[in-house]
């Protein structure tokens, strides 16, 4: 049981650091000094499609692994 739990966190842990590359960088703020701060009237937009997907995956991938790793110290 041990070694499938182990497999599972660490596939679970590859997965989670892709999908995470994969998001886009939020954090611009450095950005508003060249562009005027136009930038920040679109960054408030919510999020849809394949950002919201990959946001609401990470965040399951994010639940998933702390399950399994709380489990696995458990045992």
């Amino acid at each position: 049981m041990t070694e499938i739990l182990e497999n599972i966190l660490l596939v679970v842990s590859i997965i989670l650091i892709a999908i995470v590359l994969l998001q886009s960088s939020k954090a611009s703020d450095a950005g508003q000094i060249i562009t005027g701060g136009n930038e920040a009237l679109f960054g408030k937009m919510k999020e849809r499609g394949l950002e919201l997907f990959i946001s609401r995956f990470t965040m399951l991938l994010g639940v998933v692994f702390f399950v399994v790793s709380f489990w696995l110290f458990v045992i």
